[in-house]
């Protein structure tokens, strides 16, 4: 194995990402934030914004944390690109008074145990492969979350507090912070959403080891030595929902939610403009006395040019099902995280509990 190709790992987790900071402003920041929580969401296609409703909201929509009746707590694993990289999520809420709620949730994206070769290879050109160690880059997000209740009968709403921590071993790491607003209104049967996420723009503030970034970088040949910008801007991103649930022979139970998620930028989003992208969610859930439930979702509608020129719509499909039993919540979904030509599957599990439960 020559040395270049030693480096291939550490330059694709270190190089890679840390030139991908140098643009002061950029339309894919902390991207990691957008993948979603909770499997039951998942399974919908994320069209949850307005008829989320649990301890998961504080994701999806902090005004949905109203509806919290008691303590819970949520967590969720799940494994991406052949399990190389490991996506944990958890959470708790649980209502202040009659008219308020608190929230608190951190997720964390890896890549753990990639291997640094950058000293395989002494000064005198002999191999040592005791010289070769491991570290991990790490994406976290760590929100705290408030919603209340309006004097407008069924209209609550929220926001969150972001902190972001990226940590790249000991080439480099960011702190970042932002805010998201949340709204819902419920009348009857039918459910409104409205969630403004990173609404002041989120900071990303990098800092670079340059000592260990020069090792990285001289180690191949031809590589630019100069260091990367160290901020990076998260643009504002808006989501709004309806929601309409229908009551079967009171024991059947179906929810049909219809999501626009709309970036400021021009994307490759099936409704896209200069000023404003977008892509539609669909999601429904059917539960029966509460206990079983079965979902799907289409969602992620995208323009991808082929080879001829011309554009395909490619979408992401995605199912799930769950159940809930005294409390206690086991969600299953089967996710589509590339396109509906290119799957790339995963399997999302999560559990809730209501903290109650354990009380009576």
């Amino acid at each position: 194995m020559t040395r270049k190709a030693n480096f291939i790992i550490v330059l694709c987790c270190v190089l890679a990402l840390a030139k991908a900071y140098s643009q002061t402003s950029r339309a894919y920041s902390n991207e990691f934030l957008n993948i979603g929580v909770d499997a039951a969401a998942l399974g919908m296609s994320n069209a949850v914004v307005a008829s989320t409703k649990d301890v998961n909201a504080g994701y999806w929509n902090p005004a949905g944390l109203m509806r919290v009746q008691e303590q819970e707590i949520s967590v969720m694993h799940a494994n991406y690109f052949a399990n190389i990289a490991q996506y944990n999520y958890g959470a708790f809420a649980m209502p202040i008074d009659d008219f308020s709620a608190f929230g608190f949730s951190v997720i964390r994206f890896s890549v753990d145990d990639i291997l640094n070769t950058t000293q395989l290879i002494d000064q005198q050109g002999n191999i040592n492969y005791d010289r070769i160690s491991t570290f991990s880059t790490a994406d976290w997000a760590f929100t705290f979350s408030y919603a209340r209740e309006s004097q407008l009968d069924g209209f609550s709403y929220g926001g969150n507090v972001k902190v972001i921590r990226r940590v790249i071993g000991e080439f480099a790491n960011a702190w970042g912070f932002g805010f998201d607003v949340g709204a819902q209104f419920k009348r009857g049967d039918w459910e409104l959403g409205f969630m403004a996420r990173d609404i002041t723009t989120t900071y990303n503030t990098w800092t670079i080891d340059e000592e260990k970034y020069a090792e990285v970088q001289g180690a191949v040949e031809n590589q630019n030595q100069d260091l990367p910008e160290t901020t990076e801007i998260t643009l504002p991103k808006l989501q709004i929902g309806v929601a309409r649930t229908f009551t079967f022979h009171y024991d059947h139970i179906l929810t049909a939610e219809v999501d626009l998620n709309m970036r400021f930028i021009q994307t490759n989003d099936i409704i896209s403009s200069s000023a404003v992208s977008a892509t539609p969610a669909l999601g429904l859930q059917y539960g029966f006395t509460d206990l079983v439930f079965v979902r799907a979702g289409v969602g992620n509608f995208q323009n991808v040019q082929q080879l001829d020129g011309s554009d395909n719509v490619n979408f992401q499909p995605n199912i799930g099902i769950g159940f809930k039993y005294k409390g206690i919540a086991v969600d299953y979904a089967l996710t589509d995280i590339g396109d509906s030509s290119e799957a790339l599957y995963s399997n999302i599990f999560s559990l809730k509990v209501d903290l109650s439960t354990f009380s009576r």
